[in-house]
């Protein structure tokens, strides 16, 4: 999935879908999912950021 996590089948992200849905509850989920969606994106910035460093230098 993505790329990032190539192990986690559909069960295994239900499961844990259904975990959050029972930490953080109905209300709280989607301000988590965005939270956890600008961190990846901020990630994948910073990522790239150093990458076109690495190939300037070289």
């Amino acid at each position: 999935m993505f790329g990032i996590l190539p192990s986690i089948g559909p069960w295994e992200l239900i499961l844990i879908l259904g975990i959050a849905l029972i930490i953080f509850g109905p209300g709280k989920l989607p301000e988590v999912g965005k939270a956890i969606g600008k961190s990846f994106r901020e990630f994948k910035n910073a990522a790239s950021d150093v990458t076109e460093q690495v190939k300037e230098e070289k």
